[in-house]
């Protein structure tokens, strides 16, 4: 193989990797996406999952509970009928924000494995393109160990082969 097989192959490749160079993040893109109910539902799951919200609950609970124990106060008696309606509405209201939050972290684990999928894809070309480079650069490594094997035993040939000092004369051995 001649050094103008390689050039004219090195010429023929991509200037850079297979995959092109985004202008921003898969999650900037996404982000940028987002219709704002989607956005809504992602604050709310986020207030709702915290310890802040949890607390608040407790304050809550507990100023209702004592506001409404107070006599002569109440808006809402003993069973506290009213603070169980909001609970119901509360409870079902987290349950449809939290699956419509749960969807939307399908659908970015789904975006997010297809995009690790092209990435793999585009590595691979990548890899197999140095990996035929190396073959390449292998057989003309080969190549030039020939040509050097033959160049030394030219050299051998056309040396007399006499020597000039005898075998006691060797400095290699003593």
């Amino acid at each position: 193989m001649a050094t103008d097989d390689l050039d004219a192959y090195l010429a023929s490749l991509p200037a850079g990797s297979a995959r092109p160079v985004p202008t921003s993040t898969w999650h900037q893109q996404a982000h940028e996406s987002l219709s704002v109910g989607e956005r809504s539902a992602d604050r709310m799951r986020n207030l709702m999952g915290s310890w802040g919200f949890v607390g608040g609950f407790v304050v809550f609970m507990a100023v209702w509970w004592i506001l409404n124990s107070i006599q002569g106060a109440t808006w809402d008696k003993y069973p506290f009928i009213l603070l169980n309606l909001f609970l119901s509405m509360l409870a079902g209201m987290q349950g449809a924000i939290l699956l419509i939050a749960a969807k939307r972290q399908d659908a970015i684990a789904a975006a997010l494995a297809k995009h690790d999928f092209d990435t793999n894809i585009a590595a691979k070309e990548d890899i197999e393109i140095l990996l035929e480079i190396n073959r390449r650069q292998l057989a003309m490594i080969i190549e030039l160990h020939k040509i050097a094997r033959a160049a030394t035993s030219t050299e051998d040939s056309t040396d007399t082969g006499v020597s000039t000092q005898g075998p006691a004369d060797d400095p290699r051995e003593g």
